[in-house]
């Protein structure tokens, strides 16, 4: 059985049980985010009270490889205004998640930063000064943030295996093309991503996450794994 931890983009939500057909934008994209915990109840209970309950980009399965301080990436949910930031991330804290940054004001827009249980850091922003419409818990985009040694080491691997660069600014920032209501990927230099997140660059062992899309399989050059697709076998939850 799958367990599937849904995340709602933009105006929309895809169930596993209804994929969409390959487009050539989907060659910038990947279907989901596999993360390993330790703890897949509280996972679970994590990642249903933050993202929802019907679609495939976000998923888990168990896992006892050792880890230890920064695992060198985050997920950044970004929403519309203030209001959806503070109301996803008052749900995480709601569901055993803990606060690294508080959510603030800064010159980008307003957003904080929240660690789960199974130890993944998860970034909510908006580039939104003030709400204009209720406040949902919609998200609208969902980035991978990867922390890299070499950000340009990094961009050319994956350029090299057909991703389209949408954003660049250096040795500082990359960011992936992604048709919308796909998960995106984005480079930051590892210092870099772990002070904008609120922790110690530190970190060893297993990375705890598998990413799966038109780059796999490999392993990129900071050891991020890649599969195929999305068909590996996840643990079961209750």
């Amino acid at each position: 059985m799958v367990t599937v931890i849904p995340v709602v983009i933009g105006q929309f939500s895809r169930s596993a049980g209804h994929p969409v057909a390959p487009t050539v934008g989907d060659m910038n994209t990947f279907d989901s985010v596999v993360l390993e915990v330790a703890d897949v109840a509280a996972a679970t209970r994590f990642y249903s009270a933050l993202l929802g309950s019907d679609s495939p980009y976000v998923r888990l399965r168990a896992s006892q490889d050792p880890t230890s301080g920064f695992r060198g990436f985050a997920l950044s949910l970004v929403v519309s205004q203030p209001g959806n930031a503070d109301a996803l991330i008052g749900a995480a804290l709601d569901a055993g998640g803990t606060v690294l940054k508080p959510a603030s004001k800064s010159l980008w827009g307003y957003g904080g930063v929240v660690q789960a249980p199974d130890g993944t850091i998860v970034k909510v922003a908006t580039s939104a000064k003030k709400d204009t419409m209720p406040v949902t818990r919609d998200v609208g985009e969902l980035v991978v943030l990867l922390g890299v040694e070499d950000v340009k080491a990094s961009k050319e691997f994956y350029a090299g295996r057909g991703l389209r660069v949408g954003k660049s600014y250096g040795s500082r920032y990359v960011e992936f093309a992604a048709d919308p209501g796909h998960v995106k990927l984005a480079l930051y230099k590892r210092r870099a991503l772990a002070k904008d997140v609120g922790v110690s660059a530190e970190g060893t062992g297993s990375h705890r996450l598998v990413l799966f899309g038109a780059a796999g399989p490999c392993l990129d050059p900071d050891g991020f794994a890649w599969q195929a697709s999305a068909s590996a076998p996840m643990t079961a939850t209750a």
